[in-house]
């Protein structure tokens, strides 16, 4: 509900009480701007009196205005280099400020190609949030609702470096994103986030664009606007998605994030994202399982096989598992898990070759439960793993199958597991190559102690 104010826009009144109270902060602080300022002034200076440099000038305690311009000059970046360095190399007296330095913030380099070091303080965090939340109340007078629904921005740390000191030195709003002030966040209409703080902070570019694409794409039915700190970072996320599109798919369809995402504390929070998002973690279905021997292997584990064979694939040829599902195969004696594999091979991209194929079924029998390799290992009752390749276009052809015998296109999902007779043969008629695991996996009878 709007609330009056004489400090409306043309276009309505504050959004709520809190609005109105930034916009009278605003007014007051602009309208008085010279008393404030000069209070403002005299604050710095009583607080700083006994620093060195300001002991240098002799203003003898003054702190009135006119004191201050006559006594005090005019200086550059360069003119403080010195005192600068000195507190970068370690030095913690009392050189330009009484309360302790507590990192650098940098500037980006671009006027004179070097960053510069600006010393800065604990407090100064405060004083940074104030003026970020400041900034939506005016806009949503201009651009109402910019309260409802969630934001998909798109926020990157940068890299950051230790002095000799050893005190941090990054940007201003890396130095925000990992405060205790951003991370720790009180709820606020204005900042709804689809992205979740482990994206924003992962250092590794790619991931944290992939992951907060990824977030935004999932909960785009709350999005209502979109943006970044620079409108160069939001032209980068447009073009991010032409390349990525097709991944972004299949990760929502499948329920899985990309095997290039390996940051554990990005990994870990999309298996449960917070709030009401959805919950971006592998369900299994029911009645998915692979068995032969005594070996059980369920759907998340054969995903994460799938996941860490696509890595060989990526790695060494630059193509990926666009598609995949399995049989246990009981016709050949002992018996042995298939994976039919729809590749996607990117332009420019080599095709993937035998041995390659083979490496990624020893790589999958690697990553199943220890079960599954003892039975390969010790009992000999199951035998090697099988890759079928099949034709693109061929998991398309399973669906239409599946539609015309009466699934729902908007529910269907691709079958993990497939045991129904046409439906393998429809497989097997589309297969260009298939590929067997070359050797037995890693298995030791050794127990693990409790």
């Amino acid at each position: 509900m709007a609330v009056d104010s004489n400090l409306s826009s043309p276009l309505g009144p504050p959004a709520c009480e809190k609005d109105a109270k930034a916009l009278r902060f605003i007014e007051e602080m602009t309208r008085n701007a010279d008393t404030v300022q000069e209070n403002l002034l005299a604050e710095i200076l009583a607080r700083n009196a006994n620093t060195e440099y300001l002991r240098r000038f002799n203003l003898g305690g003054a702190t009135d205005r006119d004191t201050f311009k006559t006594k005090i000059p005019v200086i550059t970046y360069e003119d403080l280099q010195p005192e600068i360095q000195r507190i970068a190399d370690g030095d913690r007296s009392p050189i330009l400020s009484s309360h302790p330095i507590s990192e650098f913030l940098t500037s980006s380099g671009t006027s004179a190609g070097e960053r510069k070091l600006m010393p800065t303080i604990r407090e100064e965090l405060d004083r940074r949030q104030l003026l970020y939340s400041l900034l939506m109340p005016v806009m949503n007078l201009y651009v109402p609702g910019l309260d409802k629904g969630k934001g998909m921005y798109f926020l990157f740390v940068k890299s950051e470096t230790k002095t000799p000191g050893g005190l941090p030195a990054r940007p201003v709003l890396t130095s925000y994103y990992k405060s205790e002030h951003f991370r720790s966040r009180p709820y606020d209409p204005y900042n709804v986030y689809t992205s979740p703080n482990e994206a924003i902070l992962c250092p590794d570019s790619f991931q944290s664009m992939y992951t907060q694409m990824l977030c935004g794409l999932l909960d785009r039915l709350s999005v209502l606007r979109v943006g970044a700190v620079f409108a160069s970072g939001l032209l980068r996320a447009i073009r991010f998605l032409q390349l990525h599109w097709s991944r972004f798919a299949h990760d929502i369809e499948l329920g899985c994030l990309d095997s290039e995402i390996t940051d554990p504390s990005i990994r870990e929070c999309m298996s449960g994202f917070h709030n009401s998002a959805p919950q971006f973690h592998f369900v299994r279905r029911k009645n998915v399982l692979l068995s032969i021997d005594s070996d059980k292997t369920d759907e998340s584990e054969l995903q994460k096989a799938v996941e860490n064979a696509s890595k060989i694939l990526h790695e060494e040829c630059g193509s990926r598992v666009a598609e995949y599902t399995s049989y246990a195969d009981t016709s050949t004696i002992p018996g042995h898990y298939v994976l039919y594999w729809e590749l996607l091979v990117r332009d420019g991209a080599w095709q993937p070759s035998h041995e390659t194929i083979t490496r990624c079924c020893l790589e999958m029998e690697e990553s199943l439960n220890s079960v599954y390799r003892q039975s390969r290992v010790a009992d000999n009752s199951v035998g090697p793993l099988e890759i079928r390749v099949v034709r693109n276009g061929t998991f398309e052809e399973l669906m239409d199958y599946a539609i015309s015998r009466g699934a729902s296109i908007n529910q269907y999902k691709v079958p993990r597991c497939v045991n129904f007779t046409p439906i393998v043969e429809l497989l097997d008629s589309r297969v260009v190559s298939a590929h067997f695991s070359p050797s037995l996996p890693h298995w030791t009878p050794e127990r693990r102690r409790r």
